[in-house]
């Protein structure tokens, strides 16, 4: 695996860039750090899901720190449901995802205190290139002009699960617009979230992934499925 893991990228468009603080419910961004990293994992042919479970298919580290721990966790555990990996993984990878963009230098870590002993951590950006290379990525993918990469379309398919259109900077009309351009691009790549056992949904796993986090977004936000 090369380049910024999906997590990374999701995590700073979630992030306000300069007051350094989430836009959006801290309970969805976990859930969608921990679905982040399994797209990455089944996107890398290392993960599959087998007999209403995912497993790993190849342990072969994929060279990102984050990712190969969640990697290991799952080859040593036994056999969990797409739901229960998404639930069992989200506590605590923000912080970790955090972590790698402060050491990378993406992000600074702003440690305040309210009340003379309430820690309140605050991430604005340092480096903006990496979130720019993301924000036109999924701006071409707006524009129609082509079909986009696979980890675009993934990518993709997690801002529209986490109901994420605002942070692309359009709002009203706008938004519903890009809404529906991002579940086009969804279902093109077969990450819509759909379980099928059609030949032409080539990541099933992943799309498993999606709903699984798609489910999981609208229970925590009190919402039906």
């Amino acid at each position: 695996m090369t380049g910024v893991a999906l997590a990374e990228e999701l995590l700073l468009l979630a992030y306000d860039d300069s007051t350094g603080k989430a836009t959006m419910p801290r309970i969805s961004l976990d859930l969608g750090m921990a679905a982040a990293v399994l797209v990455e994992l089944a996107l890398a042919g290392r993960i599959a899901y087998a007999d209403g479970s995912l497993a790993v298919v190849d342990p072969t580290p994929t060279g990102e720190p984050i990712t190969d721990e969640v990697l290991a966790r799952i080859a040593a555990d036994t056999p969990h449901t797409p739901a229960s990996w998404v639930q069992r993984l989200r506590h605590g990878l923000r912080d970790k995802i955090l972590g790698d963009l402060c050491t990378q230098g993406v992000v600074r870590d702003v440690d305040e205190t309210e009340l003379g002993f309430i820690h309140v951590h605050r991430y604005p950006v340092v480096d903006s290139s990496v979130e720019a290379d993301t924000r036109q990525r999924l701006a071409d993918a707006l524009a129609g002009a082509a079909a986009p990469d696979e980890r675009t379309a993934a990518l993709a398919t997690l801002v529209v699960v986490l109901r994420m259109e605002s942070a692309l900077g359009v709002s009203g009309d706008e938004a519903a617009t890009a809404r529906r351009r991002l579940e086009e691009i969804a279902t093109g790549a077969g990450f819509s979230g759909q379980v099928s056992t059609d030949d032409s949904v080539v990541r099933p796993s992943v799309g498993l992934v999606v709903a699984t986090l798609a489910a999981a977004v609208d229970a925590a936000l009190g919402k039906r499925a």
